[in-house]
């Protein structure tokens, strides 16, 4: 049964499991950076909890990213450096985009973010796909 569940879920599009598994990643990391401040850090630490949830949500995000949408093999440090080098180069591209959306073009702040936020996903899912994650390491 289980492995009916995972060729159904590998034979949808990697695109597609890429922005499913994206919108799951972010509301664990949203819950995980909420749960840091309501329960245990205070509102008033909120760059703390960014901090701690970056780093909790990032391992989650890899995994799912590796095991869900994909399947490799290979060393797991070395493909969660270079996922975590993505990271940091789409933070830089969407504070880059929203400095121009906002600063330069006019556009209203959080529609500049969607936009932003948008770009970085294809940059995030290219860069994944050919860097992070190369297919000459897939899982047969």
């Amino acid at each position: 049964m289980f492995k009916n569940y995972r060729q159904f879920w590998f034979n949808i599009s990697d695109k597609v499991r890429f922005l499913l598994v994206g919108i799951f990643n972010s509301g664990v990391s949203y819950l995980i950076y909420a749960g840091l401040l309501y329960f245990i850090l205070g509102e008033s630490n909120y760059q703390i909890a960014l901090v701690l949830a970056w780093i909790i949500s990032s391992v989650i995000s890899f995994t799912t990213h590796r095991t869900l949408v994909f399947p490799v093999e290979g060393n797991i440090l070395k493909q969660y450096i270079k996922c975590c080098t993505t990271w940091v180069f789409s933070y830089i591209l969407n504070a880059f985009l929203l400095w121009s959306f906002v600063d330069k073009l006019q556009i209203n702040a959080y529609i500049a973010q969607i936009i932003a936020t948008a770009v970085c996903a294809v940059f995030n899912y290219i860069m994944f796909k050919l860097f992070a994650f190369k297919k000459n390491n897939a899982v047969k």
